[in-house]
């Protein structure tokens, strides 16, 4: 595409009709820009466009935001697919020639767009193909900050602040600190220039009393900035010249946090909100150095916490500067458990921490009692009473491998029977919600303590509150329900029976699909999983089927007669749903579908292979609500066809679905359960043509986004991927992708992380594959990693889960119960119980031993001194427990 007058016309014209209220005119642009977009030099005419001044604000504007996503979706394309079109090289250079230069001199809403460009560009090109931006940004801000242009300043900051964040969160790689070697090596200095330049302008301003609030916004946005680009260069190691430098940082972040800037504070919330982002930085910088460098940094420490502490009493009473808030308490805490916890040590230090912070931010605000109906007359102490509440619940913990919670705050008992039992006494439903709420939190979350007679003699209690008008209230009594029928008692026997619920069923019930009648109760999940829970307990008698059938009838549009004939009644009511576009019901048709599949037998009817179809199709997948069921609904087929998956192209759509999942956090999980339910049904002939695919997609997750929830699901599927096809196939594989990529996934990944695996069936899987990698390879690990490996293995099959994980209470979150939110909610009675993938090995810690034992004779003397040399004492000790216990030994 080649830039004239009439390229020009042509995309000003495109660009404005994609304005048009009008569909026809907007489509017909849209599908033209498509179609030029597939032109060699498109992008660079567009952002020529975004730099022509004779053309409109809304055009350009629209041109910009079109750049940078042709950008996202064209810079970097998967290797080897057909259907992505690259931009040529010489049309990228020309591009990072410019786009600077028109970045600084654009407006804001324009500069915020080709910012995002560069990033995007930066993301892949910086700073190897790309080694000239770093120092033209470095040039553009020296001349920005001394011409006092901090609009265009905080642009530039901007751009760097986004281009640095990859030093946070990727993996520590020689590659990776050869960048930022290069990036410190470039712009520590000019960093701290322009930062002490800045601090400068703002001192001028306040001392001169010519401060005002649009001039100090600038100011302290870029010093907000300058402290993310500190962070991001600190995070990995303290930098030679940062500690060299220190003195000029802390006194300046110090200042931050003591320094009232009333012009701006005082000119609104926003005001106050961007000095307190900038304090709030302040103290993840400092929060780190305590962390990582706090020999270095404790000459500052007492000035700084002062300082976060007459910030922290201020601050959190206003339930706006909860950021600011947080970030305080993270140092405060950082600090409160080091070797310098001393300086909390003080009873009037505690008391202050209680009074001044605790107590007021567990206190209900005017704000959260709006969020409730209105109150009538309220009685004068129930909010402290809920406060009381909320502290036993907040401060109980949780213990390893059940859902039990224990607290040594107060009697559970006492507190039970004196505070909770006369709220769920009380007749009043509607009466002060919030204090019900409470109530049934506290008896939903320490379920296991309450004795079976008191908890049954208070059950039609908590079924009356299913009955109040509160979403919240009766959302509560739900889950409490639903819990409690959960509850298990020692050797895992169901601690409550259809016994015990016989004699309340039929209100139980009755209130239940009341409560889905109730204004924005009508899709309530948590009702719905206890209708679940309870028919999977009950059992259910003619008087009690019913209303529960004439529910499932209000709430699904099914025809009574579904009871006559499952399947052949069933099946026709859930297509009835999915024609219909019933989306707020297609979480649960989709799982009571899987339950079909997995009813039948192989080979399935026609019309499930129909319903296939529709699965593989991408607009089935777009509503993330649907998400966890059409993955348990994949689940299904994948297990009863899987020789129909490798015909007709179906196992690359999967494959495909698996790509779209596991590259977002909130859907990874499920991408994992597709991917090993691949693994454990297909063999590996099958799926080694698609095997690189899939270690690129999950090692270009593990580079730039990963969590940890992502790095334990990577971890399982190695271990499923190493039972079922051999530690040869899976080393072998993965370095196909890249040389040597294994030794640096086992050494930071799999390794740190084998010790947060949960689970019994997840437990036995990764020890096992572990203990199959470290004595079955035939390319042996090195004695050093192989000895750091079985120290994790030790670690995961020896210790309690409350030593290895930390754990959050588990207690439901109502916080966006009003109104439909299309979330989605596990059926139990239509879920699967999933298979254990090594039937024949009963006991990991045995078959750890016993492999160790059998390795250790092909060459004696070897292993127990790399045992000794990297295993911890503790660990070193529960080996050999476990080796007197099977009465085998490592020679």
């Amino acid at each position: 595409m080649e830039w004239n007058p009439e390229t020009l016309q042509f995309l000003s014209q495109c660009f404005l009709n994609t304005l048009s209220p009008t569909h026809d005119p907007r489509r017909r642009a849209e599908e033209a820009l498509s179609e030029a977009a597939t032109r060699p030099n498109y992008g660079l005419a567009v952002l020529r466009l975004v730099a022509e001044p004779s053309v409109d604000d809304q055009i350009r504007q629209s041109a910009a935001v079109n750049f940078k996503n042709h950008l996202k979706a064209h810079w970097a394309i998967q290797p080897n697919d057909p259907t992505q079109i690259a931009v040529p090289d010489p049309e990228k250079e020309q591009i990072k020639a410019l786009i600077v230069t028109l970045m600084v001199n654009a407006s804001p809403k324009i500069q915020a767009q080709l910012s995002e460009a560069l990033t995007i560009i930066g993301k892949h090109d910086f700073p190897k193909a790309w080694p000239t931006l770093l120092p033209e940004l470095v040039v553009t801000l020296d001349k920005l900050s001394q011409a006092n242009d901090y609009v265009s300043v905080n642009g530039v900051l901007a751009t760097i602040n986004s281009l640095f964040k990859k030093f946070r969160y990727q993996f520590k790689t020689n590659e990776l600190l050869l960048d930022l070697k290069y990036c410190l090596d470039n712009f520590a200095k000019p960093l701290l220039q322009v930062f002490k330049r800045t601090a400068g302008f703002i001192d001028q301003a306040v001392g001169s009393g010519s401060a005002n609030a649009s001039l100090l916004k600038g100011y302290i946005e870029s010093q907000r900035l300058c402290c993310r680009i500190f962070y991001s260069l600190n995070f990995m190691e303290l930098p030679e010249f940062f500690e060299d430098h220190m003195d000029e940082w802390m006194i300046e972040f110090k200042k931050y946090l003591t320094v009232k800037y009333s012009a701006l504070e005082d000119s609104g919330s926003d005001g106050l909100a961007l000095v307190d982002e900038l304090r709030a930085a302040v103290c993840e910088n400092i929060s780190l150095y305590m962390e990582k460098e706090e020999e270095t940094f404790q000459k500052y420490l007492s000035g700084f916490v002062e300082a976060v502490w007459g910030l922290l009493v201020v601050a959190s009473n206003s339930s706006s500067r909860e950021r600011l808030t947080v970030t305080a308490i993270k140092f405060l805490t950082t600090v409160s458990t080091s070797v310098h916890h001393t300086l909390f040590a003080r009873d009037d230090i505690l008391q202050q921490i209680c009074q001044s912070v605790v107590i007021p931010n567990v206190m209900l605000r005017d704000e959260d009692e709006e969020l409730f109906d209105e109150l009538q007359n309220p009685a004068a102490n129930w909010k402290h009473k809920d406060c009381a509440i909320y502290l036993v619940v907040s401060l109980a913990t949780k213990k390893a491998g059940g859902s039990s919670v224990s607290t040594d705050l107060v009697d559970v008992e006492s507190f039970f029977g004196s505070v909770i039992v006369p709220e769920l006494r009380s007749q009043d439903v509607d009466g002060f919600p919030m204090l019900k709420a409470g109530a049934l939190k506290f008896f939903t979350m320490f379920r296991n303590q309450i004795s079976k007679p008191v908890a049954l003699a208070l059950l039609p209690d908590v079924v009356r509150f299913l009955g109040s008008e509160s979403n919240v209230v009766h959302s509560y009594a739900a889950s409490c329900i639903e819990k409690l029928f959960l509850v298990k008692d020692e050797g895992g026997r169901a601690r409550y029976s259809a016994t015990d619920v016989s004699p309340f069923l039929l209100v139980l019930m009755t209130n239940l699909f009341s409560a889905l009648q109730k204004p924005e109760s009508e899709e309530n999940q948590y009702v719905m999983k206890c209708i679940m829970r309870v028919l999977g307990v009950a059992n259910v008698s003619h008087e009690v089927a019913l209303p529960c059938i004439n529910g499932l009838a209000t709430v699904l549009n099914r025809d009574p007669s579904i009871i006559s004939a499952f399947e052949t009644s069933l099946l026709p009511s859930l297509q009835l749903i999915l024609s219909r576009d019933v989306s707020e019901f297609f979480p649960y048709a989709f799982q009571l579908l899987a339950q079909l599949v997995d009813l039948n037998r192989s080979p399935l009817p026609g019309n499930y292979m129909e319903i296939f179809a529709i699965l593989l199709m991408p607009e089935s997948w777009k509503k993330s609500a649907n998400v966890p069921a059409l993955v348990r609904l994949l689940q299904a087929f994948l297990r009863k066809a899987p020789h129909e998956l490798n015909q007709q192209g179906r196992l690359s759509s999967v494959l495909g679905i698996f790509n779209t999942l596991v590259s977002s956090p909130s859907t990874d999980e499920q991408g994992f359960y597709v991917l090993n339910t691949v693994i454990e049904n297909l063999g590996y002939d099958v799926i080694h043509p698609y095997i690189s695919h899939i270690w690129v997609a999950l090692f270009k997750r593990l580079q730039y986004n990963r969590t940890v929830k992502f790095i334990k699901s990577l971890v399982i599927f190695m271990s499923l991927f190493l039972v079922k096809h051999g530690p040869e196939k899976l080393v072998g594989s993965m370095n196909a992708v890249q040389p040597d990529v294994f030794h640096t996934i086992l050494e930071q990944f799999w390794i740190p992380n084998l010790k947060l695996i949960t689970g019994s069936t997840e437990l036995k899987l990764t020890s096992v594959a572990s203990t199959r990698l470290i004595c079955e390879s035939v390319s042996p690990l090195d004695p050093k990693l192989w000895g750091k490996m079985l120290d994790s293995i030790v670690t995961l099959i020896s210790r309690p889960e409350e030593d290895r994980v930390e754990e959050e209470p588990e207690v439901p979150d109502f916080g966006e119960t009003v109104g439909y939110n299309a979330t989605y909610v596990r059926l139990y009675n239509a879920g699967r119980k999933e298979d254990d993938p090594l039937p024949e090995i009963n006991d990991p810690k045995q078959f750890l031993v016993a492999s160790l034992a059998n390795l250790s004779t092909r060459s004696p003397g070897t292993y127990p001194r790399i045992i000794t040399e990297n295993l911890e004492p503790a660990n070193q000790a529960a080996l050999f427990q476990l080796c007197s216990s099977y009465n085998l030994t490592i020679v």
